[in-house]
C-alpha cells in the first residue's frame, strides 16, 4: 500500500505544477496584447482554477499523515520559502478571482491583475526552489546557527536555478495550453510564437540547471543517466518537444496539450526516479526514504484506501469539469 501512497504523491505534485502558470505569460505579454492575454488566459484556466489546488492540499496531506518525518523536516529548515509560497498561492489565487469576477472594474482590477502576474511568478519560483533544496543536498541538519539552519539551506544558486527552470516550466504549458482556447487566427499566431519561445527558454533554463549543478558539485546528470529509465524519460521528453514545434510550426493544436504535459511530467520523472526511494537529501549524506521513513502501516493502509476510494468519486468529476468547459465557446 505504500507504493499506491507515493504514486499519488507524485501525481497529485505533478497535476499541480501542469495545471497552473497563467500569470507568467501575463506578465511578460507585450503591452498591446496584456488585455487580450487575461481574457484567453481566464478562458482557458478559469473553470478548473480552484479545483486545482486540490492537488496541492492533496499531496500535502499525504506527507503530514503518510510521512511526518519527511513533512516536520522539511516544514522546520524550508519554513521561510515555504511561507513565501503559500502567500504566493494565496495572493494568486483571491487576485485572479477577484479580478474575474468582481463586477466593477475600476483601479482595483488593475491591482488584482499586478497581484495575480507577479504572485504567479513568486508561487513556481519558491516550489522550484523547495524542490532543489530537498535533493541538492543543501539543507543541513547538523546546523548550530540560523543562517546555516534556515536560510543557506535553500538560497544557493543551483536551488534558485531551479526555482527559474519551474517558472519557465509554468510559463511554457499555459502558452501551450492556452492556444486552443481562442478562435482568431491572429491570437493562435501569437500564443504559437509565444509558445516556441517558452520551449526555447526551457533548453535555457534547463542548461543553467545543468551548469550549476557541475559547478556546486551536485550529480544531477548521473541521477538522470544512471539507469535505463532516465535515457527513456529524456528520448520521451525531446521526441514530445519535437513534434509539439513541428505542430507549432504547421499550425496544428490538437495534441499540443499532451505533448506540453508529457514533456514536464518526463523531466520530473527523470529528474526524481534516480535517488528514490530518498526523497530529502541532507548535506552531511544522511537522506530521508519514502520506503523507510513513513508512518504507521496501519496508518498508511487507512490513507491508500481513503485516496483510492476518493479517486473514484472525484476524479471522473474533475475530469468530466475539464471535459465540458473544453467543449465551451472560444473566444
Amino acid at each position: 500500500m505504500i507504493y499506491v501512497v507515493i504514486a499519488f504523491l507524485w501525481v497529485s505534485t505533478c497535476l499541480y505544477l501542469i495545471l497552473g502558470g497563467a500569470g507568467v505569460v501575463e506578465l511578460f505579454s507585450k503591452k498591446d496584447f496584456k488585455e487580450r492575454t487575461q481574457k484567453i488566459m481566464y478562458n482557458s484556466i478559469g473553470p478548473i482554477w480552484e479545483a486545482n489546488h486540490m492537488w496541492l492540499i492533496i499531496a500535502i496531506v499525504i506527507l503530514f499523515v503518510g510521512f511526518p518525518k519527511v513533512y516536520a523536516d522539511v516544514s522546520n529548515y524550508l519554513h521561510i520559502p515555504l511561507v513565501l509560497m503559500l502567500l504566493g498561492i494565496i495572493a494568486r489565487g483571491t487576485s485572479f478571482t477577484f479580478r474575474n469576477y468582481d463586477v466593477i472594474k475600476d483601479e482595483w482590477h488593475k491591482l488584482y491583475a499586478v497581484i495575480f502576474t507577479y504572485s504567479s511568478v513568486v508561487t513556481p519560483m519558491f516550489l522550484g526552489i523547495i524542490a532543489g533544496s530537498i535533493v541538492s543536498g543543501s539543507i543541513d541538519d547538523n546546523a548550530t546557527n540560523f543562517l546555516d539552519a534556515y536560510i543557506y539551506s535553500w538560497l544557493s544558486w543551483f536551488n534558485v536555478s531551479v526555482g527559474i527552470f519551474t517558472v519557465i516550466i509554468c510559463a511554457f504549458l499555459a502558452s501551450v495550453y492556452s492556444i486552443q482556447s481562442v478562435k482568431k487566427e491572429g491570437d493562435k499566431i501569437k500564443l504559437r510564437k509565444r509558445a516556441k519561445i517558452y520551449t526555447t527558454l526551457i533548453f535555457v533554463a534547463g542548461a543553467l540547471v545543468f551548469l550549476v549543478s557541475i559547478w556546486k558539485e551536485i550529480p544531477l546528470f548521473n541521477w538522470i543517466t544512471d539507469q535505463i529509465y532516465g535515457y527513456i524519460a529524456v528520448v520521451l521528453a525531446t521526441l514530445s518537444i519535437l513534434l509539439l514545434i513541428i505542430d507549432l510550426n504547421k499550425g496544428k493544436d490538437k495534441f499540443t496539450k499532451i505533448y506540453g504535459a508529457l514533456i514536464v511530467m518526463m523531466i520530473l520523472f527523470a529528474a526524481s526516479y534516480s535517488h528514490f526511494p530518498n526523497l530529502v537529501l541532507f548535506k552531511d549524506g544522511s537522506t530521508l526514504s519514502l520506503l523507510d521513513d513513513f508512518g504507521a502501516e496501519s496508518t498508511i493502509n487507512m490513507l491508500a484506501w481513503a485516496l483510492l476510494l476518493g479517486s473514484i468519486f472525484i476524479l471522473p468529476f474533475f475530469f468530466y469539469l475539464m471535459y465540458s468547459f473544453n467543449k465551451k465557446q472560444k473566444i
